[in-house]
């Protein structure tokens, strides 16, 4: 199978030129990527917060002590971020950038499949145009004497590096918004998880309570 590839891609090289010949390591250097993000987001935790999201309801319930339970079993690579918004101390703004720079770190990588995407049907149909130009020239030069099968054969020729630069850059769109919406899904459950945390409902409720219930002093006194 291996030896099947290989000789698949020696030859699409050697009808496409040079243009095919970029396209194939684009679409190496985009598999890496591909293959490392993958491995990245599941060694990370990237969607699995699971015990995270029972941690912050159980502190939003007022119940310290079974998000700490929750805390310890989580496994996901925001887990630093919601112990420390579990400290007073530690302000809103201070979590969403502690948050944000994970991101950063996993959305590392996604400008080069960007420009993979983006790229790879662009160098396609560049190496169809030179390749219709090369046709062109072989049927002016044939005069009346034209071969309509060495035409065909160097049209398609011509079409085989725009086929090959949206078979590359097809996947990888594909894979980069998926990992997309997968950063993007994330990043709502934390800056949702650092509001509650900042603000939980056990502590706003007590604080409407005593909002609402007057004192003694401030009750007027009886004539």
């Amino acid at each position: 199978m291996t030896l099947g590839l290989f000789e698949t891609t020696t030859g699409l090289a050697t009808r496409g030129g040079p243009v095919v010949l970029l396209l194939i390591a684009m679409s190496v250097v985009g598999m890496s990527v591909i293959v490392y993000k993958l491995w990245q987001f599941r060694v990370a935790g990237v969607g699995r917060h699971h015990f995270l999201r029972q941690a912050v309801e159980a502190w939003d319930t007022g119940s310290s002590d079974a998000a700490s339970r929750h805390m310890r079993d989580a496994s996901s690579y925001l887990k630093p971020v919601i112990a420390l918004g579990m400290e007073e101390a530690i302000d809103a703004e201070r979590l969403e950038a502690e948050a944000e720079e994970r991101f950063s770190r996993l959305e590392a990588g996604f400008r080069l499949l960007d420009s993979v995407a983006q790229l790879a049907p662009l160098l396609g149909l560049f190496g169809t145009v030179l390749g219709m130009i090369s046709a062109f020239q072989a049927l002016q030069e044939a005069g009346n004497q034209v071969d309509p099968a060495a035409l065909a054969g160097g049209i398609w020729v011509a079409l085989l590096t725009t086929a090959v630069g949206l078979a590359v850059a097809m996947p990888t769109t594909l894979m980069l918004n998926w990992f997309e919406s997968r950063i993007d899904a994330d990043r709502v459950f934390a800056g949702k998880a650092i509001r509650t945390l900042k603000t939980p409902l056990e502590a706003a409720s007590r604080s409407v309570s005593a909002t609402a219930s007057p004192t003694s002093e401030g009750e007027p006194g009886l004539a």
